[in-house]
């Protein structure tokens, strides 16, 4: 709850007044008989009932038509460094505005901002922030007018809010602002599809490369759906960055670490890997912090698998967050915690980037 008080000094900067938002129309669902629906956002395909809602409990079926009910509803605010996110090969040392609502199509026992995700609907009107509206072109004037290069869909899982992500991403590219989600990596297909028309970069999750994982401790999910959004985010042309949280004796054996590698290095050599610190919180305090050398070892098995950046997270290495040429070694860019501190990544008129030093191509989107 402390984190969505920290935000408020943002709703305060972008809104003046607070205001009823009616529910918005989805885009992704269909019809069925019986005044149900099937919600095509994520890979639950929840069937719902009308007066009900999906498993995220932001989707609410109405009288036979699926609604977003936080649409135009963020719950947390703020602007960020990108490296935030985390993406380390976006748009280095800028700001990103970033946002989220209520609610998730995970369950995860370890969720570090459980205090908005794991928010039922019917809790909305009891918090505070939670009724203030925050329209699409609102976001977009605000990064306009504090030339903020990009947005970023966050905080709690944006799959499950696509279509006020969409219409804010719409409006955002008409001004040369680039699009972000932080995701668990379980859009549908036609979630996918649909983000083409704004979206350019994702982080997303791969928590785990056991089955057991995903099913008991992020609620009933599957490994292959995450998998497949990554490849097929990947063939689609997103800019793809992946994140591990690793925990102490749940995701941190050799064998998992040098899985989840080798499939990345599958997909392609060139996607970063973040492999970020667990600390006790929600219903895991039971847990140790991740040691230091734990990441260190992800790190050695990343770049042992064929992976050309895998980086630390959440833990005090800064040699762990910077950048170096995977061809000739060289200090590409230097970061400080969530600080870009130099970037000599050479861009073309193309958006290429290449090392000044052996003109290696270094994956990314620099500009």
């Amino acid at each position: 709850m402390q984190a969505i008080l920290e935000r408020e000094f943002c709703f305060r900067k972008i809104t003046s007044s607070v205001k009823t938002v009616l529910m918005k129309k989805a885009v992704l669902f269909k019809k069925l008989g019986g005044k149900k629906v099937k919600c095509l956002c994520c890979q639950r395909y929840c069937v719902i009932k009308d007066g009900l809602s999906g498993f995220c409990g932001v989707r609410k079926n109405v009288n036979g038509e699926l609604y977003l009910i936080v649409y135009g509803k963020p719950i947390a605010v703020h602007t960020d460094p990108v490296e935030k996110k985390p993406l380390f090969h976006f748009l280095p040392g800028t700001e990103i505005f970033s946002f989220g609502t209520i609610g998730c199509n995970f369950r995860c026992s370890f969720c570090q901002n459980w205090d908005i995700s794991q928010i039922t609907a019917r809790m909305i009107g009891k918090i505070r922030g939670a009724r203030r509206e925050l329209s699409p072109k609102k976001i977009v004037d605000y990064c306009v007018k504090n030339k903020i290069p990009s947005i970023a869909y966050t905080y709690n899982e944006p799959t499950i809010f696509t279509e006020y992500a969409h219409d804010t991403g719409v409006l955002a590219r008409k001004k040369g602002i680039k699009n972000v989600y932080v995701s668990n990596g379980y859009e549908s297909e036609e979630c996918l599809k649909y983000m083409l028309n704004f979206c350019d970069a994702i982080n997303i999750d791969i928590k785990s490369f056991s089955n057991e994982f995903y099913a008991k401790v992020c609620g009933g999910v599957r490994l292959n759906g995450v998998k497949e959004t990554i490849k097929k985010s990947f063939e689609m042309g997103f800019w793809i960055e992946c994140t591990t949280l690793v925990i102490p004796e749940l995701n941190d054996s050799d064998k998992e670490l040098k899985e989840i590698a080798e499939f990345l290095v599958a997909v392609s050599p060139d996607i970063p890997w973040h492999v970020t610190a667990f600390h006790p919180d929600y219903k895991m305090t039971d847990k140790k912090f991740t040691p230091a050398a734990t990441l260190e070892k992800a790190v050695e098995i990343g770049k042992k698998a064929g992976l050309k950046f895998v980086y630390t997270g959440n833990i005090l290495n800064p040699d762990g967050e910077n950048t170096y040429c995977p061809k000739c070694k060289k200090l590409l860019i230097e970061r400080s915690g969530m600080s870009c501190l130099t970037c000599d990544i050479k861009t073309g008129k193309n958006g290429v980037g290449t090392c000044p030093y052996c003109k290696e191509k270094i994956a990314g989107i620099w500009k």
